[in-house]
């Protein structure tokens, strides 16, 4: 039944009081929270502290959230201001490579595709390396549009820019995560 109800009803229920919706909400979009934290700050720890963060600002700013954008846009807008000021109390010098990515799931050796199952997985583990390689900003961007599938205009609302900005900032991501991918993970990307 929780899984059905819409962002919509959880939140005006949330708004009128009732904390298992704002729970429900929390548990629908808590993974994504922790991914889009931990593409920034770059360590498991703080990522879920900055999610935790990010969803007891949520649920204090609630009442105003107006619905002029999908919930989960504007609790990635909270997510990325949340990390942002963790990152500017942190030294940024410091980066965690930490795989962060769920173990390797290895298919049935009978598989005909076995092997281009291992060689599919071994490029996406390369690649999500590759992406925590990038500044924060490139790997939040890259994240939000690549694997959360977010258009340029949610992530303008999300990140506090202008379409051009945005624009720019995704192209130049994608190019310093071509360099990376070239220079250390070719063998590894390569088809």
């Amino acid at each position: 039944m929780a899984a059905t109800l819409s962002d919509d009803i959880l939140i005006e229920q949330a708004k009128s009081g009732r904390q298992t919706a704002f729970a429900m909400l929390v548990k629908r979009y808590e993974q994504y929270a922790f991914t889009l934290a931990l593409r920034f700050v770059k360590n498991r720890e703080d990522a879920h502290e900055v999610a935790q963060d990010a969803f007891l600002r949520a649920f204090r700013y609630l009442p105003d959230f107006r619905g002029d954008a999908k919930f989960s846009t504007w609790l990635y807008k909270i997510i990325y201001s949340t990390a942002l000021n963790f990152l500017r109390k942190q030294n940024p010098d410091i980066l965690s490579l930490d795989d962060e990515d769920r173990p390797l799931k290895l298919p049935d050796e009978g598989t005909p595709d076995a092997y281009h199952a291992l060689e599919r997985e071994d490029r996406n583990a390369a690649l999500q390396r590759a992406i925590h390689m990038l500044s924060p900003d490139d790997s939040g961007i890259i994240t939000l549009f690549y694997l959360y599938e977010h258009n340029l205009e949610e992530i303008c609302q999300i990140m506090g820019m202008t379409m051009t900005n945005a624009k720019t900032k995704l192209c130049r991501a994608r190019q310093r995560l071509k360099v990376i991918v070239e220079g250390q993970f070719a063998t590894e990307i390569a088809y």
